[in-house]
């Protein structure tokens, strides 16, 4: 197979760590933004391509389905982890994709300690997790506009609307 996109997915910190550390003394800028991936639809590819325009590479934390079931409730994730992190790490802008068991990715973050943290402007800088950790590391916070009307949450609710 010409593209192996299953070298960028890692199922821990861990197993990455060493890629990691190649980066940092390449002196890549490293984003990192994170969510469940659920359904993947415009909205995300929109906030990955702009996030990945704050450095040179791009880590996405993405949730494990026990953590998206607890975020999102019984019937989700619709595709499970091994799916959503290969649609994730089919884009060429994404360089690596870190499943993470925990609600929030603050831990994750802070062994990254990414150079910029991106989220959309839903989230006000306090709630955005691992804040605090990056800012105090040097780095920044992005916060996107995120494109208007469209979430999984949504879509599903329109697919059931249509069975």
């Amino acid at each position: 197979m010409k593209f192996d996109i299953r070298t960028k997915i890692f199922n821990d910190f861990e197993s990455f760590k060493p890629i990691l550390k190649k980066w940092k003394a390449d002196k890549e800028t490293i984003v990192f933004t994170n969510g469940c991936f659920d359904i993947i639809h415009h909205g995300h590819v929109d906030s990955l391509l702009k996030s990945a325009d704050f450095g040179t590479k791009l880590i996405v934390g993405m949730n494990s389905d026990e953590s998206v079931t607890l975020l999102k409730g019984k019937g989700r994730p619709v595709l499970n982890a091994e799916a959503r992190a290969d649609l994730l790490a089919a884009f060429v802008f994404v360089d690596a994709v870190i499943v993470f068991p925990e609600e929030t990715p603050a831990r994750l973050i802070g062994q990254i300690i990414p150079d910029v943290l991106v989220k959309g402007k839903e989230y006000a800088l306090h709630e955005i997790a691992g804040h605090d950790t990056v800012l105090n590391s040097g780095g920044k916070v992005e916060r996107l506009d995120l494109v208007s009307g469209i979430s999984t949450s949504e879509m599903i609710k329109r697919i059931k609307i249509l069975d």
